[in-house]
């Protein structure tokens, strides 16, 4: 009976993991490692859910990587650097192929972008809070992609270095 439970509760997330189709682009999430010694009982694992995205590389460029399904758990950052007491940070989606710059503790005014190999440049201001982001840039397999910040109080700017 809890082989069962256990089973019919994988299945229910699985369900919810995927949802329903919303015209969003499927991707399949990476494998998570088996907690299991045996390579026999690894191999018998279900696949990873798939994950839900709206875009893959091109198709990110110029999307709002929250609204495209990239952002959150699906991005990391990859470089950053400091400008005064803000951060400015190169944000990657492996999913999706894409990159966008954050820029953190920052003043209203004060600009963000992020360009891939010198191109795909894309910008972002602070308004009223204290952070802004840029939207996605496509990051093709080789690529190199920085994250700039400019203070509007000073014109101090600071970047993060080609990752």
């Amino acid at each position: 009976l809890a082989g069962a439970a256990a089973a019919l509760a994988v299945i229910v997330l699985a369900v919810l993991l995927v949802g329903s189709d919303d015209g969003g682009k499927e991707v399949k999430a990476a494998p998570q490692a088996s907690r299991t010694p045996s390579a026999e009982a690894a191999s018998s694992a279900p696949s990873a859910p798939a994950v839900k995205t709206k875009c893959t590389g091109e198709e990110c460029v110029g999307g709002d990587p929250q609204a495209m399904g990239c952002g959150g758990e699906l991005a990391e950052t990859v470089s950053s650097a400091k400008l005064g007491t803000a951060r400015v940070e190169v944000r990657y989606s492996k999913v999706c192929g894409a990159a966008w710059a954050r820029l953190t503790d920052a003043a209203p005014g004060d600009a963000v972008a992020i360009s891939v190999g010198g191109k795909g440049v894309q910008n972002g201001l602070v308004k009223a809070e204290s952070e802004a982001y840029t939207m996605m840039t496509a990051v093709p397999e080789g690529a190199t992609a920085e994250a700039c910040a400019t203070a509007k109080a000073t014109g101090a700017r600071a970047c993060t270095g080609e990752w």
